[in-house]
């Protein structure tokens, strides 16, 4: 199997990943085992520029193969904002339940509840970018926090295609529609190409 480093420390993050690549030979790690590595810092004004920074960074810092993604939420109403700082709209260090105490008082008396959720998902290697996809899923910023499952503003977004918030979604439901999993789903093909072209290296190598 190939060894494969998912960008991030965050234990939410890294199982819902898991799970949606888990059909592919992979051996996946997560940046928390390495103890070594050092905070990329997210300083790119995009989603997709923090994801690349971040891919790149680890796949050299570790010579292994690495996926990265940074998200976004982006809320109409609020000209768009959180949107790239939504992990930190209240502020370094904040907890998901401060991010969303901190959007729904922003948007206490907001009519155009409209919003989406944005994922983008950079693939590289130690030698440089692979692929960059973007997922993408609509919705609106629901007035109170509804069902208890997810993390981060799952409580409070509600998907446009199922009428739930991500917080009132089985694990299975929202990996059908998230915006994470369409981004997964996008990388997949290029994971499997990847892969094979790198098995049939190895064969053509070992015969040498």
């Amino acid at each position: 199997m190939t060894k494969i480093l998912v960008a991030s420390r965050n234990e939410d993050k890294i199982s819902e990943i898991k799970e949606i690549l888990k059909d592919l030979s992979l051996e996946i790690v997560s940046a928390k085992e390495f103890p070594e590595l050092p905070e990329v810092v997210e300083d790119k004004d995009t989603i997709e520029g923090n994801a690349i920074k971040k891919a790149l960074e680890c796949a050299k810092f570790t010579g292994l193969l690495a996926i990265a993604d940074d998200t976004g939420l982006f809320v109409e109403a609020l000209n768009g904002k959180p949107g790239v700082y939504a992990a930190r709209f209240a502020g370094e260090n904040c907890s998901y339940q401060d991010n969303r105490e901190k959007l729904l008082a922003e948007m206490k008396d907001k009519e155009n509840r409209k919003a989406e959720f944005r994922t983008a998902v950079a693939f590289a290697s130690p030698k440089g970018l692979i692929k960059l996809v973007v997922g993408k899923v609509e919705g609106e910023i629901a007035r109170k926090e509804m069902g208890e499952n997810g993390f981060g503003y799952d409580p409070i977004f509600r998907a446009l295609e199922t009428g739930k918030t991500f917080g009132e979604m089985s694990e299975r439901e929202k990996h059908q529609i998230s915006h994470r999993a369409r981004a997964l789903r996008k990388l997949i093909p290029f994971l499997r190409d990847y892969l094979a072209q790198a098995s049939d290296s190895q064969l053509i190598k070992n015969k040498i």
